[in-house]
């Protein structure tokens, strides 16, 4: 099986304007466009070109979503539940009562949901994992020592970040905001986007705890269970777990379940936290380790066969299959075949079980 499949961008409002038609070498229409979702997910399932029915017919359900994702503004902080986690939380609230799609809902499901995003755009922005306290210290004390004084060792994040979603921190917003106006560095230039288009949210001081990433073309930014990120801005292509399960932290108008969260949240610091690929022959591979599926740079010329279903994004030249040739830019499904490459291609596929 080689088929072409497509779906309709998602046009939340962080989404890009001109990012995603760019992609697919077509017109803007104005409006913003965020996502393209790539596979069986049951809320939008992609569709098959030239026949009836969608993927899920074809492939039966896959263990990952595939999508391609344009920010056009930032994302609210987020984090997700662990297997267990998500299991135990889904079985809680469907015993309370709590309908799937009530606000204040925390698990529409019970699987996890690890995420990674590669970067297609020549500038992607993002947060990404808490930084030693002593990085994020340094960048507070060179503007003004006074700014979170309760936080000076790592043990202080957890505590730090409860008290900023659970008390009046208005003046601590307004403080760090003004702070950061003509200071200089990555994470105070994220305060200024932040408290631009969320003033007066917790989230803009929240973010000062957390990396500010600035990736390039062919880099990829790895997000596991418990881990609060953002993002803020560009083009990738994002591939997760097949569920729905979100926990906001700030930057949003949606449900914040503080406790929930906190009880969620790895507050470990990373010093880094990109995602570095393997060379396994002539492909580049980005495979965190139990997420459950991989991405794959294939070589710009090569031809492999497929046993199990994978979902292949066309960025450049073009891939062929059973007859079937499809040109860049273009989404395909791929399984029980040969493929030929021909250009920049990336597939995702399954790999080892998340827990």
């Amino acid at each position: 099986m080689f088929v072409e499949i497509t779906n309709a961008p998602r046009d939340y409002a962080w989404g890009s304007t001109t990012l995603i038609p760019e992609l697919l070498g077509v017109a803007p229409d104005g409006r913003p466009q965020a996502e393209i979702w790539l596979g069986t997910h049951p809320a939008s399932p992609s569709r098959v070109d030239g026949r009836d029915g969608d993927l899920r017919d074809l492939v039966g359900e896959l263990p990952f979503l595939l999508k391609i994702l344009a920010a056009g503004a930032p994302l609210s902080l987020q984090t997700h539940p662990t297997t267990a986690q998500a299991e135990a939380g889904f079985a809680r609230e469907n015993a309370a009562g709590i309908a799937l799609d009530a606000p204040d809902r925390n698990y529409k499901d019970p699987h996890a949901k690890p995420e990674m995003i590669y970067v297609l755009s020549d500038e992607f922005r993002a947060l990404s994992a808490f930084r030693p306290v002593a990085d994020t210290r340094a960048v507070l004390d060179g503007v003004d020592p006074g700014l979170l004084p309760d936080l000076r060792t790592d043990a202080d994040l957890k505590p730090v970040v409860e008290r900023l979603l659970t008390t009046d921190v208005a003046a601590e917003v307004a403080a760090i905001t003004a702070a950061a106006r003509d200071a200089v560095g990555e994470s105070w230039a994220t305060v200024r986007l932040l408290a631009e288009h969320y003033p007066g949210d917790p989230g803009v001081v929240v973010s000062v705890l957390l990396h500010t990433v600035v990736l390039t073309r062919g880099e990829a930014l790895y997000l596991p269970a418990g881990n609060i990120h953002a993002y803020l801005s560009g083009l990738g292509v994002e591939l997760m777990g097949p569920s729905d399960n979100v926990l906001r932290c700030g930057l949003t108008r949606k449900h914040v379940d503080v406790p929930e969260l906190l009880s969620v949240v790895d507050f470990t610091p990373l010093v880094d936290p990109r995602l570095t690929p393997e060379s396994v022959g002539a492909d580049t591979v980005f495979a965190p380790s139990g997420a459950g599926w991989e991405l794959v740079e294939l070589p710009r010329t090569r031809e492999y066969r497929v046993e199990r279903p994978e979902l292949l994004i066309v960025l450049e030249g073009a891939a062929s299959g059973d007859g079937v040739r499809v040109d860049a830019p273009g989404f395909v499904a791929a399984s029980d075949t040969v493929v030929h490459v021909d250009g920049r291609v990336v597939a995702a596929r399954a790999g080892q079980t998340s827990s």
